[in-house]
């Protein structure tokens, strides 16, 4: 994302549905008359990674041209906002955010003037020390328009002694810690960078000799460009305008930290038909439901997944167990997302008008009800609820994911650590809370065994094991750092 202040690593209970939320999607384009147009497209393939404010920026060389605003991309791009975005270079982004901060002013792409021109930021990830860099920087007389851990980013390229672009933004990288994928543009220059863990994905294409850059590669599929490579963890891509078409160079980044790639994005977060991390992720949902049938068995008459996200899943658990799988599930595709209702009320009851079971489906039969998640356990019990209003005889709850206990800091929006059911419940507790016949889990192991690489995966979210150390503090420490600073806001 960019993570804002005044906001916490995690949201609170009215903030937040059942879900984990990805904390956004970036695009670029470089060497395309329609540069704009394309990155407009791009957004629209990566909807799903931000949903509350949408923003295009391009260049024609010497100039910016701007649009943002608040809203999906298809509000915030209508009546002719695409048409005075000239130029051959465009950066693009969505935008998630907490409570108190869905402002335009904190949407994306970040623009700021710095001794050397304008320059462009749009960011997917979090910068875990960027509220002490903030505090040091306001105290030595900065100021600061927006909430936004970028705009602490951008200060820190305009502190910079060197010359050159690429040069002032790994100045600011010395500075910045936790997880970045960033795409920098000036009026010539694109800047691609992806941190050296790889927490968030980063992808390289090209279409009709342009170069393009986005967060997942189901937005280059989008616009039918060819898909090249990941930009690799601790890479630095830089690609400029000339007269025979864009030049593009590389180099690694004079940083180390340890692979840890975000496994949620695999789990949820990223788009069925992506690749992220070298994987498919279709693919290893399918693998994800298989070993959870392995590890967590159940007698049943089929098997069906809360859609979208966790169908791949059911069907991985239908293969494996041998019990049919059935959709037995309708959405509504134009109920809004429950986690932005303010109350619990609320949202349990956006959940009746999400998600439907299909009686001649469920009745009389026992199902086994499969979800690639379980946060709060609120929007489970209400759903298998209605399952057995709707005739079920008995409702096995799986969950193609390991109990989530822990918070992220890398750029997913979490629950706090006492609003996640696992951390402190038993798995007893929390089948009977959801009202389940029974209830499973994907063991921490058996994950792993599903990814070709296991060691270069975070599983903090799972396991309480944080792979990027935070300077000088405890994770109750930070924690209390972003909620702290929230409240006095």
């Amino acid at each position: 994302m960019s993570r804002t202040f005044p906001e916490r690593a995690f949201a609170a209970a009215s903030d937040l549905g059942e879900k984990p939320r990805e904390e956004c999607g970036v695009f670029g384009v470089v060497g395309h008359p329609e540069a704009a147009w394309i990155t407009y497209q791009g957004l629209f393939a990566l909807q799903h990674r931000g949903q509350e404010s949408a923003g295009i920026v391009s260049s024609d060389g010497r100039s910016f041209y701007q649009h943002r605003g608040m809203g999906l991309v298809g509000t915030v791009f209508r009546g002719g906002n695409l048409e005075h975005l000239r130029g051959h270079l465009a950066v693009g982004h969505n935008r998630y955010s907490t409570a108190g901060s869905s402002t335009l002013q904190n949407a994306q792409p970040f623009v700021a003037q710095y001794a050397r021109g304008p320059i462009a930021v749009a960011h997917n990830g979090n910068f875990v020390n960027a509220f002490q860099l903030r505090r040091k920087m306001e105290s030595e007389g900065q100021i600061f328009v927006t909430t936004s851990d970028t705009e602490v980013f951008a200060h820190l390229i305009g502190a910079s002694p060197a010359r050159s672009l690429e040069d002032r933004i790994v100045d600011a990288l010395r500075e910045i810690r936790g997880a970045y994928s960033l795409l920098c543009m000036s009026p010539r220059l694109l800047v691609a960078v992806r941190d050296p863990s790889g927490f968030r994905p980063l992808w390289m294409g090209q279409l009709e000799g342009a170069i393009l850059f986005a967060s997942e590669t189901c937005a280059l599929d989008a616009v039918d460009a060819t898909i090249e490579r990941e930009v690799e963890p601790g890479e630095m891509v830089l690609v400029s305008l000339s007269e025979g078409g864009p030049q593009v160079h590389s180099f690694r980044l004079p940083l180390f930290e340890r692979r840890a790639h975000c496994i949620f994005e695999l789990l949820y977060l990223a788009r069925a038909d992506s690749v992220v991390f070298g994987e498919s992720v279709a693919l290893k949902r399918l693998a994800f439901g298989r070993q959870l049938a392995r590890e967590a068995p159940a007698e049943a008459d089929l098997v069906t997944g809360i859609p979208d996200s966790a169908n791949m899943a059911a069907l991985g658990y239908a293969q494996e167990s041998g019990i049919p799988f059935q959709f037995a599930l309708a959405r509504n595709q134009y109920v809004g997302r429950t986690f932005i209702e303010p109350q619990q009320r609320m949202r349990e009851k956006q959940v009746g008008m999400k998600l439907n079971p299909i009686r001649d489906v469920v009745a009389g039969r026992r199902i086994v009800l499969v979800d690639d998640s379980l946060m709060r356990g609120t929007t489970m019990r209400k759903l298998v609820k209605r399952i057995r209003n709707a005739g079920a005889t008995e409702v096995h709850v799986r969950i193609a994911a390991p109990p989530t206990r822990y918070p992220c800091f890398y750029g997913v929006d979490f629950p706090t650590k006492t609003e996640l059911i696992a951390s402190d419940h038993t798995l007893e507790e929390i089948r009977r809370y959801i009202r389940a016949d029974s209830l499973g889990y994907l063991s921490i192991q058996g994950m792993l065994t599903c990814v070709k690489e296991p060691a270069t995966y975070c599983t903090a979210c799972f396991s309480g094991r944080y792979p990027l150390e935070f300077e000088g503090q405890d994770i109750q420490q930070l924690s209390f750092d972003f909620s702290h600073n929230r409240d006095r806001n």
